[in-house]
């Protein structure tokens, strides 16, 4: 899908920094499908974009999502320069549910288990960080399902634009 026409549905960048586990990449690649949004992947990968469980986790989507892979993080804001980047961690205090979300933002998650990087985290592009509300002692959901709650949140507040 051609990345003008994921724009319709006014569904955020999803990028993914440094994934590493190729189901939940291959799941991301199915939510872009559906959700019409761009996933972008910030190298390093942790595997190899042709592995199997990639392919069997995105099932038959990878040819109707927009998938962008970048060297690095500076990569990425540069090819999206205008865009507000939205950094989500356990260790903040604004809500997923308290941004009013653009088509044009970028929805920043770190790679499992670790999260995003202190370096990523004090970028200046930081817009803000953003957490996802869990029960106490908890360590973190999964990536995919962390990137699918806030796609949702953004495209709803865009009244579910080119969806139906």
């Amino acid at each position: 899908m051609p990345d003008d026409a994921a724009r319709l549905t006014g569904v955020p960048h999803l990028a993914f920094y440094e994934p590493r586990i190729a189901g939940n990449t291959g799941n991301a690649i199915r939510l872009s499908a559906l959700t019409g949004s761009t996933l972008h992947l910030v190298e390093p990968l942790g595997f190899d974009l042709g592995e199997s469980k990639l392919k069997r986790a995105g099932l038959d989507y990878h040819d109707l999502a927009s998938v962008v892979v970048h060297p690095h993080f500076d990569a990425l804001l540069a090819a999206l320069p205008s865009s507000r980047v939205f950094a989500f961690t356990t260790q903040a205090a604004t809500r997923y549910t308290d941004v009013e979300y653009r088509p044009d933002d970028i929805l920043l998650f770190g790679p499992e288990p670790t999260g995003l990087p202190d370096e990523a985290l004090a970028h200046p592009r930081i817009t803000e960080r953003v957490r996802i509300p869990m029960v106490p002692g908890r360590r973190s959901l999964n990536l995919t399902s962390s990137a699918s709650i806030v796609a949702y949140e953004a495209w709803r507040q865009q009244d579910f634009a080119g969806g139906q």
